[in-house]
């Protein structure tokens, strides 16, 4: 049976590669969905109960804990079909990525806040919590499937095909 066109393969490819980058966007945005309510809802619990005088332990608390969600969840449902690095520098790395991911919206804050002068609590949180969470999930998603959870060997043949000299 004859071979298919090298435009034909090719297109299949590209579908099927959008098609997988879709589905890991959706699940990660479930998985971040699902973390950020364990952020709040435990943030939130310690400051009622517990932690009611110490607002920033809660915090970190709270941090780590949707953390550890947000990881168990990309690592074992949006990015199960990818190898396995090693688990303390899986975590380690995602981690330290959500830090910069944190430092993304903190960035935007500062900026709007300090620079531009936006003030209001609005402004701060328009800043923060929408153009800058938007930015840092961007950013941890990019990353997370660069370093976190890379795509090691996998290479089909049309792929390796493609990146030959014509």
């Amino acid at each position: 049976m004859p071979r298919p066109p090298l435009l034909t393969r090719s297109r299949t490819w590209v579908q099927e590669r959008i098609g997988r980058l879709l589905h890991e966007v959706a699940k990660f945005g479930v998985v971040g969905a699902i973390a950020y309510v364990v952020d709040v809802g435990s943030f939130s619990l310690l400051r009622h109960h517990g932690l009611a005088d110490k607002p920033i332990t809660a915090k970190i608390v709270s941090t780590v804990l949707a953390t550890t969600v947000a990881y168990v969840g990309n690592r074992f449902w949006t990015f199960r079909h990818r190898d396995r690095v090693g688990g303390a520098r899986e975590y380690l790395m995602f981690f330290v990525l959500n830090i910069g991911g944190l430092g993304i919206a903190v960035g935007c804050l500062w900026v709007s806040h300090y620079v531009l002068g936006f003030t209001s609590i609005l402004a701060d949180n328009i800043s923060a919590n929408g153009v800058g969470l938007v930015l840092g999930t961007m950013f941890r998603f990019w990353a997370y499937r660069r370093w976190v959870f890379p795509e090691t060997g996998g290479d089909d043949a049309l792929s390796a095909e493609l990146r030959q000299p014509v």
